[in-house]
C-alpha cells in the first residue's frame, strides 16, 4: 500500500523519504489507462508517456504490474540517455520489506542471471565487430549484382528467371537477418546509428518499415510465446498452438478449420504466404495509418531500384510477378513460371524463425523470471558454418533472446555460460540438428491438433 507522498505521474526525485509500495498495490496498476512497473526497486508511472515510448505503448505495457528491470537492462544500449526519460516517471520504490521480485518468480535465478550479464559484459561480448557487419552488407550487394547480370547476360529464359529468383531470395534473407541486427541496437553503440542504418536496411534493401518492426518485435521477445502478448502465436484462428489452446478451442466446440490436419495445411498458407500476403498488408497499412513518411520513403526507395532494374528485362508486370509468387501467364516473353523472391523468402524466413519457438512452450501469462520466461520459449540449432549463415545465428535463439543487443557473432562466445547457468538451476537448455528443428515444427503442430481433436469430439 502506498504511503504518503504524491502518487501521479511526473514525481520527481526529492530529498525527502520517497513513497513506498508493496506489489499488491503496483499489480493493481495494471491497466490500459493505470500503468506502473517497477525497475532497480523504484516504481515508475509510465500511463501517459508509454504512448511515446520509441518501442511502442504494448511492449512496455506488457510489464505493467510487474518487474522489469531485466527487460529493460536487455532492450536498451545507452542507459544514462534512457534514464533522463524515466527521472519525471519516477513515483516512488518497492517497500523494504517487500522482495525485488513479483508474483514470487527465482529471486536466485534472477541474481544468478544479472551476474552472467556483469561477466559477458566483462568480456567485452557486447562489443560488435564492425569489419563483420560491413562484410555482411557487401555480400548482399554481390548477390543483388550478380542477379542481376544472370538475366543481364543470359537473358529471361526460364533458367536465369529460376536462378536469379533463388539468388535474391538470399539476399533478401540476409537483408532481412542485417536488418534485425541494426534493429536491435547490437552494431554501434549509439543507438542513434543503430537506428538510420537500421531504416536504410529495412527500407531501401527490404522495402518494410522499421518502425512496423520494432513494435512487433520487442513485443515478441519482451513476452515470447505468451498468448496476448506475444504477436507472433496471434494466429488468427488458423492454427492452435501449445497444450492449452488446442484443448480451450476443442472444449468451446471453436472448428474455424480442420486443426487435426493443421500441420498438412501449414505448408499451403504458412511459408508460402507469411511475407508476400500477410506481411506486406500489414507493413503498407501501417506505414499510411500512422503517417509514418520516412518509412515509406525508404520503401519507395527499394520498390523503385527493383523496379529500375528488372523492367528492362521482364516489364512493368512481369517485374511484379517476379518480386512476388504469381506464375506468370499467357504467352509473355516471361512465360517460365517467374518463381518469386518473396515466395521464396518467405519460405526461408517462417522455417528459420519458428524452429526455434513452435515447439517450446506456448501458453498463457505464468509471471516467470526474465531468464526461465526465454529458456522455455526457445531453443538453439547446432552451430555450423551454414548454420550460422542461413539463420542469421538465430540457431542461437537462446543467447539472442537472453542478450538482444548483442552482436550475433559473439552469441556462441556466451552460450557456454548460458549452458552452466542452466545446469545449476535444472533448466532444460535445448539443442537440435537443423533437419531435426524444422522436422518439430510440423510435429508440434500436429500434437496440438490432435489435442484439440480428443476436446473437440470429447462430451
Amino acid at each position: 500500500m502506498g504511503k504518503g507522498g504524491n502518487q501521479g505521474e511526473g514525481a520527481t526525485e526529492r530529498e525527502a523519504p520517497m513513497p513506498t509500495f508493496s506489489w499488491e498495490e503496483i499489480q493493481k496498476h495494471n491497466l490500459r489507462t493505470d500503468r506502473w512497473l517497477v525497475i532497480d526497486r523504484k516504481v515508475y508511472n509510465i500511463t501517459k508517456w508509454s504512448r511515446r515510448h520509441p518501442g511502442g505503448f504494448r511492449v512496455i505495457g506488457h510489464y505493467a504490474g510487474e518487474d522489469a528491470t531485466d527487460a529493460f537492462f536487455a532492450f536498451h544500449r545507452n542507459l544514462d540517455f534512457v534514464r533522463k526519460f524515466m527521472k519525471p516517471l519516477l513515483i516512488g520504490e518497492l517497500a523494504p520489506e517487500e522482495p525485488s521480485q513479483d508474483h514470487s518468480k527465482n529471486s536466485q535465478i534472477t541474481e544468478d542471471f544479472r551476474a552472467l550479464r556483469k561477466t559477458a559484459e566483462q568480456m567485452n561480448l557486447f562489443k560488435a565487430n564492425h569489419l563483420f557487419f560491413l562484410l555482411l552488407l557487401a555480400h548482399i550487394f554481390v548477390m543483388e549484382t550478380i542477379a542481376w547480370f544472370t538475366v543481364f547476360y543470359f537473358g529471361n529464359g526460364w533458367i536465369p528467371t529460376i536462378i536469379t529468383a533463388i539468388i535474391l531470395a538470399a539476399s533478401q534473407a540476409q537483408a532481412g537477418w542485417l536488418q534485425h541486427d541494426f534493429g536491435h541496437l547490437s552494431v554501434y553503440k549509439k543507438s542513434t546509428w543503430n537506428h538510420i542504418v537500421h531504416k536504410f536496411t529495412i527500407g531501401h534493401l527490404k522495402g518494410a518499415s522499421g518502425n512496423w518492426w520494432n513494435h512487433r518485435h520487442f513485443q515478441h521477445h519482451a513476452k515470447p510465446n505468451i498468448f496476448q502478448k506475444d504477436p507472433d502465436v496471434n494466429m488468427l484462428h488458423l492454427f492452435v498452438l501449445g497444450e492449452r489452446q488446442p484443448v480451450e478451442y476443442g472444449q468451446k466446440k471453436l472448428k474455424y478449420l480442420p486443426y487435426n490436419h493443421q500441420h498438412e495445411y501449414f505448408y499451403l498458407i504458412g511459408p508460402p504466404l507469411l511475407i508476400p500476403i500477410y506481411f506486406q498488408y500489414q507493413i503498407i497499412m501501417t506505414m499510411i495509418v500512422h503517417k509514418d513518411w520516412v518509412d515509406l520513403a525508404w520503401a519507395v526507395s527499394y520498390y523503385a531500384r527493383f523496379f529500375i532494374t528488372y523492367i528492362p528485362f521482364y516489364g512493368f508486370l512481369g517485374s511484379i510477378l517476379f518480386l512476388n509468387f504469381i506464375r506468370c501467364l499467357g504467352t509473355m516473353k516471361t512465360e517460365p513460371a517467374v518463381l518469386a523472391s518473396r515466395f521464396l523468402e518467405s519460405h526461408w524466413f517462417v522455417w528459420v524463425t519458428q524452429m526455434s519457438h513452435i515447439p517450446m512452450d506456448i501458453d498463457n501469462e505464468a509471471y516467470r523470471d526474465w531468464f526461465s520466461s526465454q529458456l522455455s520459449a526457445t531453443c538453439n540449432v547446432e552451430q555450423s558454418f551454414f548454420n550460422d549463415w542461413f539463420s542469421g545465428h538465430l540457431n542461437f535463439q537462446i543467447e539472442h533472446h537472453l542478450f538482444p543487443t548483442m552482436p550475433r557473432h559473439n552469441l556462441h562466445k556466451v552460450a557456454p555460460l548460458v549452458r552452466s547457468l542452466c545446469a545449476k538451476h535444472g533448466i532444460e537448455y535445448q539443442e537440435k540438428p537443423l533437419l531435426q528443428a524444422l522436422q518439430d515444427i510440423t510435429g508440434s503442430l500436429k500434437k496440438s491438433g490432435q489435442l484439440w481433436l480428443d476436446a473437440y469430439l470429447h462430451k
